[in-house]
């Protein structure tokens, strides 16, 4: 019960520099308003744990059309680009909605939950946790949106100022590994079941691309070069006019933050780039992107800690002097070459929470370690995220591989 308060709460403080119109403003179609990330999450904990009490009647049954986000087999949804246009609920009856939720589950939980239940609730809140990711890199996409460029938070931590660290490549393993999860605690259906891969002999960096490496390729004409780009990640470049990475402004010397506009650090890792632009400056690089399997194995026996949101930066920071792989966990996700699809002999999970996962392995790519704005205990090596290839608004980065 005190974990559920807790991840509930950091959804909530997260929310707490907003105003009510923050909360609502839509920014793109495939970002949601904060206050929808609040009633969504509450929804999912209402409809797939308190539900299952035949008893059990909803707050507002009325808002399950709007708080559906892509479960077909519960029933039909409110259009995902016109969530912005959704001025009721309010914040506030939002607010009073999860409380409520909260107590009713507080509830269950005081009085013993079976497994199946206590299995759900636990999908619930790493799904909570999900959803607080978005939350951010949703807001700061809408607050770039805004010619005023609001801040969301006064305090920016920066990087260190001490040596850049060098790039340097480590041999990883080669021959049958296996990789997936196994064993006690959660994790997504889509990271199982546990498996046997071939790697071949290969490296990888030690660390994250920084924006100094990145404006190199951009100051050598590497959004102007077809060569170095996949056909449609050149269409992109061209009909959306792409010449920097997402948040960097005209200057190259400056890019959006959630605290506004501020310096570009050098040796921080770029950010905000898609998997064409990650693809384009490998090659460019003369080296190549890691596949996820390559990822996995060279992250399976490090801990899980890095700049995470637990930290509060809010800004991927500059590598730290250190020996081995760095920034394995935290400051950005990292693209790799693999195409999100199911691992061999894949089950989704039954019934309507089989969607969650499964249905989204086409036309996607996998990328691994969290970011600056994902919870430490959300992750772990066998962790894999997924985005279209143009996407650019979260926390995306770098890191090189090479074959050996």
């Amino acid at each position: 019960m005190l974990r559920f308060r807790r991840i509930r709460s950091r959804s909530m403080a997260l929310c707490a520099p907003l105003t009510p119109e923050d909360m609502m403003v839509q920014s793109m179609p495939d970002a949601s308003p904060a206050k929808w990330h609040l009633a969504h999450t509450t929804w999912f904990f209402e409809r797939f744990v308190l539900e299952r009490n035949a008893a059990y009647r909803p707050a507002h049954p009325e808002w399950h059309f709007l708080l559906n986000s892509y479960y077909q087999t519960v029933g039909p949804m409110h259009s995902r680009p016109r969530r912005g246009l959704l001025s009721r609920p309010s914040v506030a009856q939002i607010r009073g909605y999860r409380e409520q939720v909260d107590e009713e589950i507080c509830e269950w939980l005081s009085r013993g939950v079976d497994a199946t239940t206590a299995n759900i609730i636990e999908l619930g809140l790493e799904h909570e946790q999900q959803h607080q990711e978005l939350l951010l890199t949703d807001i700061k996409h809408a607050f770039f949106s805004n010619p005023l460029l609001p801040v969301y938070t006064d305090v920016l931590a920066s990087s260190p100022a001490a040596a850049p660290v060098p790039m340097t490549f480590v041999t990883g393993r080669e021959g049958i590994v296996a990789i997936g999860h196994q064993g006690s605690g959660f994790s997504f259906d889509n990271e199982s079941p546990r498996h046997r891969t071939l790697l071949q002999p290969h490296a990888l960096a030690n660390r994250l691309v920084t924006n100094a490496e990145f404006a190199a390729f951009v100051h050598d004409g590497g959004y102007e070069e077809p060569s170095l780009w996949l056909s449609e990640g050149w269409d992109t470049v061209c009909r959306e006019q792409w010449r920097r990475p997402f948040y960097w402004q005209d200057d190259l010397a400056s890019e959006f933050t959630l605290a506004g506009v501020q310096p570009i650090h050098p040796d921080a890792p770029v950010s905000h780039v898609s998997y064409f632009e990650a693809d384009a400056f490998a090659r460019w690089a003369g080296a190549r992107l890691p596949t996820e399997a390559e990822w996995e194995s060279a992250a399976a026996a490090l801990p899980v800690q890095g700049n995470l949101l637990d930290a509060m930066t809010l800004h991927p920071q500059a590598a730290a002097t250190g020996a081995g792989m760095l920034q394995m966990f935290g400051d950005v996700w990292e693209w790799t070459a693999s195409p999100y699809v199911s691992y061999p002999g894949f089950k989704p999970l039954a019934g309507a929470l089989g969607e969650y996962n499964g249905k989204f392995m086409c036309g996607q790519w996998v990328l691994r370690g969290g970011s600056c704005a994902t919870p430490r205990e959300h992750l772990r090596a066998t962790y894999r995220n997924f985005f279209p290839p143009h996407a650019r608004w979260q926390f995306m980065g770098i890191r090189l591989g090479q074959d050996r």
